[in-house]
């Protein structure tokens, strides 16, 4: 074998790290994200009859969220994986009139979020691999400001909400630690809106949450 047979052979090689991670049945971790957050609003059948706003939308905002991350070892290319993290959201619910200004409802509050969720793991090459998750989360509110942007009536919702989960990630490993950044969507399933007797928000038959997250894991 000539020298420049074995340099050839050489270029290619790179160092395995966490050589044996997947031998482990239970890893743990933490992650930071931020989420991008709206409310999907559907209208009833009083949005033309009783309610003076001509538009209701729910304008897209960012938050912020940490937790810690339990993944445990299933098979070759599954695990089972949950976040449990604390969320701080301010969702808003904006109402435009004809003949008077626009009244913005905001919700600034804190979640605390378990989602339940089934990975699918590709091979592994070298130091990265692709996955996918989906699943379900339940979240419960803890507390809530609610800030009357444009005076009148107070827009109420839920307490609890019930949401399906599913994105796209990538891993890859570190000498000491794995980093694996995450794109999950988040939709959900109950309706959080709670109806008052006051006007505001009369023409909402439904508001549900959609959320689109970017996390940063590191295990």
């Amino acid at each position: 074998m000539t020298v420049q047979e074995i340099k050839a052979q050489g270029t290619g090689y790179r160092r395995r790290h966490l050589e044996f991670y997947d031998d482990k049945p239970i890893h743990y971790g933490i992650l930071f994200a931020v989420p991008f957050t709206r409310f999907n609003i559907k209208h009833n059948t009083n949005f033309v009859t009783q309610d003076s706003a001509y538009l209701v939308q729910s304008p897209t905002r960012a938050a912020f969220r940490m937790g810690f991350v339990v993944n445990a070892f299933l098979s070759e290319h599954f695990d089972l994986r949950t976040t449990p993290s604390v969320s701080l959201y301010e969702r808003q619910v904006k109402f435009s009139y004809p003949n008077s200004p626009d009244k913005t409802e905001n919700r600034e509050s804190t979640w605390i979020e378990i989602p339940l969720l089934l990975k699918y793991k590709s091979l592994r090459r070298v130091n990265s691999r692709m996955y996918m998750v989906a699943g379900m989360t339940f979240g419960i509110e803890t507390n809530v400001k609610r800030n009357r942007g444009g005076g009148g009536g107070r827009l109420d919702t839920k307490s609890n909400d019930f949401s399906i989960d599913y994105g796209v990630g990538y891993e890859q490993f570190f000498e000491f630690f794995k980093f694996a950044p995450e794109l999950r969507f988040s939709h959900g399933l109950t309706n959080v809106f709670q109806p008052t007797k006051n006007s505001l928000g009369a023409g909402i038959g439904r508001l549900s949450t959609h959320t689109v997250t970017l996390y940063l894991n590191f295990e």
